[in-house]
């Protein structure tokens, strides 16, 4: 089974803010998380994926090696393995990239504190800086926080994206659950002290001025679907689009199961990605 596809040969290496929009890239890349094991891999790939994201739930337990041969299945497949360890120490981080060589490391962080961008940021840029002097192999994608709709103005998303610019090779939003009050104060994530896997749409709005502003290329997260994501594409225009939560198979309650995948949903969510692609290209 071939499962080589065109977008997962897009080079990776390109900063140039024309090579980094929808119209102009061969496909809009289709990322896919959270695909722990070499089955599921092979699965979304035959289904069209391009990047497949897999998760390091612990640095107490950073070494899996059922995911180190996800992400060699993936690289061997010629799509791209992308890995976001939920931790930030530098030497256990170190450990896990030489351990399972993703083409892509991808960092998730709050970057929002108590009353506005994290203190902890500068830590994060500088190990983003000594993985880039390290890995110059490994390119690093970082989360940017943005808050629902209707509320994006309450968290400065775009100035921290412009913080972590120049140590970035993308960009993907995802979204920031807020309080009902407060401005820049986070609410309860389902995991503590990161994004994602909310279930929920980012604000598209600030989404659409991260993709235009920036110097390298956005994936939109957040909540998207099989029935959203043609929307999040013309409205954002982005390089690629991710799905985690809405693409997983349901319990009896209807409640998403992590780390389980629906195949009908990816596919039905990659094809609505490829009619978007031959709708604006």
């Amino acid at each position: 089974m071939n499962m080589v596809n065109t977008a997962a040969k897009v080079n990776l290496n390109f900063k140039n803010p024309s090579d980094r929009t929808a119209k102009t890239m061969k496909n809009i890349i289709v990322q896919i998380y959270e695909i722990q094991t070499p089955q599921e891999a092979a699965q979304v790939l035959a289904l069209g994926a391009d990047h497949v994201g897999s998760v390091l739930l612990s640095e107490d337990e950073w070494k899996k090696p059922e995911i180190r041969e996800t992400v060699a299945a993936v690289t061997a497949a010629g799509a791209v393995s992308s890995l976001i360890p939920l931790f930030s120490t530098e030497d256990t981080v170190f450990r896990a990239l030489d351990y399972y060589g993703p083409r892509i490391v991808h960092f998730c962080e709050n970057l929002v504190g108590e009353t506005g961008i994290s203190p902890d940021c500068g830590k994060w840029i500088r190990l983003q800086e000594n993985i880039k002097k390290r890995f110059p192999e490994i390119r690093i994608m970082r989360a940017v926080p943005i808050a629902e709709p209707g509320k994006g103005s309450r968290i400065p998303s775009l100035e921290l994206a412009r913080q972590f610019e120049d140590v970035s090779d993308f960009f993907l939003t995802d979204t920031l659950l807020l309080p009902d009050s407060g401005r820049a104060a986070s609410g309860e994530q389902p995991v503590k002290n990161f994004v994602g896997i909310t279930g929920k749409i980012c604000d598209w709005d600030i989404a659409a001025r991260l993709v235009k502003n920036s110097r390298i290329p956005v994936i939109l997260a957040g909540g998207l679907g099989p029935d959203n994501v043609a929307a999040g594409i013309a409205r954002t225009n982005p390089a690629g689009v991710d799905s985690c939560t809405a693409t997983n198979a349901a319990d009896r309650e209807g409640k998403p199961v992590r780390f389980s995948k629906d195949m009908d949903k990816v596919r039905k969510f990659v094809e609505a990605v490829r009619n978007s692609q031959n709708i604006f290209s």
